[in-house]
Parts: structure tokens; C-alpha cells; sequence
């Protein structure tokens, strides 16, 4: 038998003489649990709206996107997109022009990022999946329409209701700029909204959606695009979107940039991983402090317990196996608090992951707050919360052995 896990766990529910002891330690008990269950929940409302944001801007955001490593054009041409074209975990791919231009719209102006798009996109895309008012629809017959984010077109009064036209300007490539008369040197097309797309904040705020063509005319293109997007098959792993990467950047070569989701984001998705480690490092820390309960009730413990410590070691018992008896008892009050914790966290999150029983406020994209249950989180928490416990228990234990040897 383990003889100090067995006097440990004999003073853990033992009366002790001083019954506040009994109730700092049922506190700290408590708290440990609380403070368990929060990390647990919390982390998984954030990987709920972590998982949403991500799944929006995948909507957007092409799986793999090639530039220009110099310059902002090029033509998309040649065997490698044949290759690509012709790989299985390819669905679809299309060009893209995107460029900075000036806007005015029923006598509003405004700089916007427009995005000009082929057939395929208009078809294929996810945005649709998106819009808010009329329709994603850049054609009607010979007429050019565009769709706008929600909260540009909420500053600039665009409908798609209203026969206003939206009119696109950009400096002229092809002429020298007039100081008697600057507009000749300007180049402007005409589209028509026709719908009104909301998927994040930043995109809503900046981005247009046009017809390729549009584009091409209002930067005098020919068949340069900016931008070639890959969107790929259902069940893709991200080891398979790696190789597909760096398959096509070997291929193509260094004038080119070949991006997956990450590369494209990267600030933002870092940006996700610190907050979510800032949470992390902000709850354990409200749990350390809770531990320090254990601190009060252990060293109290020992003050209690110093005529059985000293006939333990007059037995023959060495001071290293008495330590561990009274850390074991510390350790045993945050396990006890974990358990609760880990139980009831994870309990409310899979009620929120099945139910929704909390519900959002205001007119949200989701009804209820999303929550994912990590088994990560879950295990990276259990170890913290244990490890704190640990550290927690080992300190009075020394200070109190220190100043009785002192």
C-alpha cells in the first residue's frame, strides 16, 4: 500500500479539530471546479466562433490562390493550368481581377476593393449562400450588375431596388494625366447592384463583386488578371492542400506566389491564435489564484497535524514520505475540484453543442452561441488546472518544513 496517499486521503475527508479548515478546503474545492469549468467553456465558445469566422472567409477566400511574385498582372496561361485543371481534388478555377478604385453612387463617393470575377465564380461561388438583399447575379443579358458588402453599401446607399448606377473610376494606363481637364484621363464603367452579400465585417465594408469583363475595361486589360482562385473537393485534408501548393509553386516557378488559406490571412489567423492563447493565460491565472485557498488550508492542516508528524517520524518514517502525505492531500482538494470541472464543463458545452440553449442577442448570423468541444482543450486544461494544483500543494509543504528545520 501506498502509505502516504493512504494518510493522505484519511485527513482529506477526516473532521479535522478546526472545522474552518473543513471549509477552506471545500471552498477551494469548489473554486478549482469553477475555475475548470470556465476554462472548458469559454475555450469552446471561442473555437465555436473561431470555426464561424473561418468558415466565412472561406467562403470568400479562394482554397489556393496564384499571384505575381513582381507586378499585379499576368496571363494565366500555359500546361501547368492545364495540370491543375485536370487534378482530381480541383473543383473549379477562375480568374480574378482585383484592384483598388474610386466609386460614386447617387452622388456618394467612396474608395472600395472591386473584385472582378469569370462565369465560373458567378456560378460556383459561396457567396450566394451569403446575400442578404436581392440576388447574386452579375448579368442581365448585356447589362453588367455587381453585389456589394452590407455595410458598404449601407454608407453609400446602394439598393438593388433603385435603377442607380454604380460608377467605377480608375486612372488611365494609356493616357498622360491633363491638368485642363483631368477627367480625360480617367477611365469609368457603368454596373447596376443587384444584390447585397454580409459575411465579415472588413469584407462587407470593402469589397464589390463585378463581372471580369468590367474590370478589364476600366484597367484596359487584355487577358491579364490579377488573381487565379482554387476551390477544391469536399473531404480534402490539409496535408493534401499542402502538396497541392507546393506541387503547383515547383511548377510554375518563383515568378509566382502560390497561397492556401493560411498564407492569405496570416495575420489574421495569428491574430485568432493569440487571442485564444490570451484567454487561456488570462483563466489559468484567475485559477491560480483560487488555488491559493489550498495554500490557507493546507498550512493550517500541518499546524494541526504537527503531533501526528512528529510521532510519524519518531516511528521511523523519513521527512521526504511525511512531505508527500501533506502535498498529496493539496493535490487531492484540486483533483477533487478538476473532476467537478472537467465534468460540468464539458457537460454545458455539449448541452450548447446540441441544444443552443443560450441564445445570441440582436439579429446574429447564428441563433445560439456555437460552441466545439476540443479534446485538445480539454486535455491541455486538465493539465494545467493538475499542474497548478501541484505547484499549489508543494509550497507550504516547503516553507513549513523549511522553518521547522530553521
Amino acid at each position: 500500500m501506498n502509505l502516504p496517499f493512504f494518510f493522505a486521503w484519511r485527513y482529506l475527508f477526516a473532521k479535522k479539530s478546526h472545522n474552518v479548515i473543513n471549509i477552506i478546503s471545500a471552498i477551494s474545492a469548489v473554486g478549482m471546479a469553477i475555475g475548470t469549468a470556465a476554462l472548458v467553456i469559454i475555450l469552446s465558445i471561442y473555437n465555436g466562433f473561431d470555426s464561424l469566422v473561418k468558415s466565412m472567409l472561406n467562403d470568400f477566400d479562394p482554397d489556393i490562390l496564384i499571384t505575381p511574385a513582381e507586378g499585379k498582372a499576368f496571363v494565366p496561361e500555359g500546361p501547368v493550368y492545364d495540370w491543375i485543371y485536370e487534378q482530381d481534388i480541383v473543383k473549379n478555377m477562375c480568374c480574378v481581377i482585383t484592384e483598388n478604385v474610386f466609386i460614386n453612387y447617387d452622388g456618394r463617393q467612396g474608395m472600395v476593393t472591386a473584385k472582378g470575377v469569370d462565369w465560373v465564380y458567378e456560378e460556383e461561388s459561396p457567396v450566394r449562400d451569403h446575400i442578404r438583399a436581392g440576388e447574386f447575379s452579375l448579368h442581365r443579358g448585356d447589362v453588367p450588375l455587381a453585389v456589394a458588402g452590407g455595410t458598404l453599401a449601407y454608407r453609400m446607399g446602394i439598393n438593388p431596388r433603385f435603377l442607380s448606377p454604380i460608377e467605377l473610376y480608375f486612372p488611365s494606363r494609356g493616357r498622360n494625366l491633363s491638368l485642363t481637364n483631368p477627367l480625360a484621363s480617367i477611365e469609368s464603367v457603368n454596373v447596376w447592384p443587384s444584390g447585397i452579400f454580409s459575411i465579415s465585417s472588413e469584407i462587407d465594408d470593402r469589397y464589390i463583386i463585378v463581372p471580369i469583363d468590367v474590370m478589364k475595361e476600366l484597367l484596359e486589360y487584355e487577358n491579364e488578371v490579377t488573381g487565379v482562385e482554387l476551390r477544391l473537393a469536399d473531404g480534402h485534408s490539409q496535408k493534401d492542400v499542402k502538396t497541392l501548393v507546393k506541387e503547383i509553386s515547383e511548377r510554375l516557378g518563383p515568378e509566382y506566389v502560390v497561397s492556401d488559406r493560411f498564407a492569405q490571412n496570416k495575420a489574421l489567423y495569428k491574430m485568432m491564435k493569440y487571442e485564444k492563447l490570451s484567454i487561456f493565460s488570462i483563466l489559468i491565472f484567475m485559477v491560480i489564484i483560487i488555488a491559493f485557498n489550498i495554500f490557507g488550508s493546507l498550512t493550517m492542516l500541518i499546524i494541526e497535524k504537527s503531533d501526528d508528524i512528529g510521532t510519524l517520524m519518531s516511528m521511523g518514517m523519513r521527512e521526504s514520505m511525511v512531505k508527500r502525505i501533506f502535498v498529496l492531500e493539496g493535490w487531492m482538494i484540486s483533483l477533487l475540484g478538476l473532476a467537478a470541472g472537467l465534468a460540468l464543463g464539458i457537460a454545458i458545452s455539449l448541452l450548447q453543442m446540441h441544444f443552443g440553449f443560450v441564445k445570441m442577442p440582436g439579429n446574429f448570423v447564428v441563433q445560439a452561441y456555437p460552441v466545439i468541444l476540443s479534446a485538445s482543450d480539454v486535455i491541455i486544461t486538465a493539465a494545467s488546472v493538475a499542474a497548478v494544483g501541484w505547484i499549489i500543494a508543494k509550497l507550504p509543504v516547503e516553507i513549513m518544513a523549511k522553518k521547522n528545520r530553521c
